[in-house]
């Protein structure tokens, strides 16, 4: 998926908002006639502009139904979306509705409708369980769950027959066996591992779950540095970086966007990736197999989930308008038609049954039967983007030769604790 947590760091009159805000909000025309304003994300990893189609195709089928209520939809790039809403929201000029990748912040801050204020019994009622948790808030759903992706261990088949692996790794010790077999045969990344600062929360966590733990306890409080997590980066630098299993760039320096590229070259063994790498690889003639993520002694306890989020704004107090068009939004036909074209999951239990079994998207059955009992990462929490952060910034360090992972997670651990408490 793209990602998510953008900086927010430009300045209103770098970006020139007083001509893009115009228009935020509701807007009044003939009298009771309104018109929302959605900010959404694009999806189109070509260029194109397939998510602004799908939008448009929706709202003139929502409008045609919904006499006297228009959608004005406002497409931004992955990297400014979340950045413009905040700086909107900042201004007083909020949109009614927003597709982006982060909701906590305007929950805590009481800017939200929550999902059940919004949506009807059977539409809230249908969203598949992992994320209903993930989009709360203390308790309350505010991040209604757009759509989904889990993470698969992926291989390069035509790799594992030349070096002679028969199957693919289903524990720890069978991943870095076949590491050692890929190295022999002078496969340039047995296993990519990165650990660089674009998405290394999302590497960590992959790790995290299949050594049995992951960032939070069932409180939700942050356990960075348990046992657990601690033997788990021991073992990484142990038994794949230390046996030059990685690749030639340090782990700490290799960031994810790199490893799928080199992934796509043909020059990656394994890595831990999602669908449309997947997409992408094949049509550069890699032959994809792909498996659920080995644990330290069987499958991993879980996958990773990732969702993105929409959310209704109170500012302009149309809750009720906002609502009903959530819940067409969110009817089978749209969020399939929006998973489906962009290689995604689908946030919905109707749906996902009905994706389940689809000879259309057969490639995404191993990705969806991990779904259901994914974990995602503590999005809800308001100090999440600064953790993130850190462990971004800092992880990589856990796998470098002098250092001790018990030390730098526990550096990462007690940052956490702090961003915790003022929450």
């Amino acid at each position: 998926m793209q990602r998510r947590f953008i900086g927010l760091t430009a300045t209103i009159a770098a970006l020139g908002l007083t001509a893009g805000l115009s228009g935020c909000g509701l807007t009044e025309g003939a009298a009771g006639d309104v018109t929302l304003k959605l900010v959404a994300a694009d999806y189109d990893l070509n260029g194109g502009d397939t998510t602004k189609k799908y939008w448009d195709e929706l709202t003139a089928a929502y409008e045609a139904e919904h006499p006297g209520v228009q959608v004005e939809v406002q497409v931004e790039s992955w990297n400014d979306v979340d950045r413009k809403v905040a700086e909107m929201v900042k201004a007083g000029q909020a949109p009614d509705i927003a597709q982006i990748g982060a909701y906590a912040d305007y929950a805590a801050a009481g800017q939200l409708y929550s999902a059940d204020e919004l949506l009807s019994i059977p539409v809230q009622a249908n969203f598949l369980a992992p994320l209903v948790e993930a989009g709360e808030h203390k308790r309350a759903q505010y991040g209604m769950p757009f759509a989904a992706s889990t993470r698969l261990l992926f291989f390069n088949q035509d790799l594992f027959d030349k070096a002679g692996i028969s199957e693919p790794p289903a524990t720890w010790d069978e991943l870095a066996a076949a590491a050692e077999k890929l190295k022999d045969k002078d496969v340039k990344y047995p296993f990519a591992l990165p650990l660089g600062p674009e998405e290394a929360q999302a590497e960590t966590m992959m790790w995290l779950l299949s050594g049995g733990d992951g960032y939070t306890d069932g409180s939700d409080r942050y356990r960075i540095d348990s046992d657990l997590n601690v033997r788990t980066f021991d073992w990484l630098k142990t038994n794949l970086v230390q046996k030059e299993l990685t690749g030639p760039v340090a782990p700490g320096k290799l960031n994810r966007k790199d490893a799928f590229a080199a992934f796509s070259r043909g020059e990656v063994g394994m890595l831990n990736g999602h669908p449309s790498l997947m997409q992408e690889a094949e049509k550069k003639g890699v032959k994809v197999g792909k498996v659920a993520l080995p644990g330290a002694d069987g499958k991993s306890k879980a996958s990773m989930g990732v969702a993105d989020w929409i959310m209704g704004f109170k500012q302009n107090g149309h809750r009720e308008e906002i609502g009903e068009f959530l819940d067409f939004v969110f009817s089978d036909e749209n969020v399939l038609k929006f998973a489906g074209g962009n290689d995604l999951l689908p946030p919905t239990v109707s749906a996902y049954s009905r994706m389940e079994n689809d000879e259309e998207h057969k490639d995404l059955r191993e990705f969806l039967t991990e779904l259901p009992n994914s974990q995602l990462p503590p999005v809800g929490k308001t100090s999440w983007a600064q953790v993130s952060d850190s462990i971004k910034q800092n992880i990589g360090k856990a796998v470098t030769p002098g250092a001790k992972p018990e030390d730098v997670l526990g550096e990462i651990a007690r940052k956490a604790t702090a961003a915790e408490s003022a929450e």
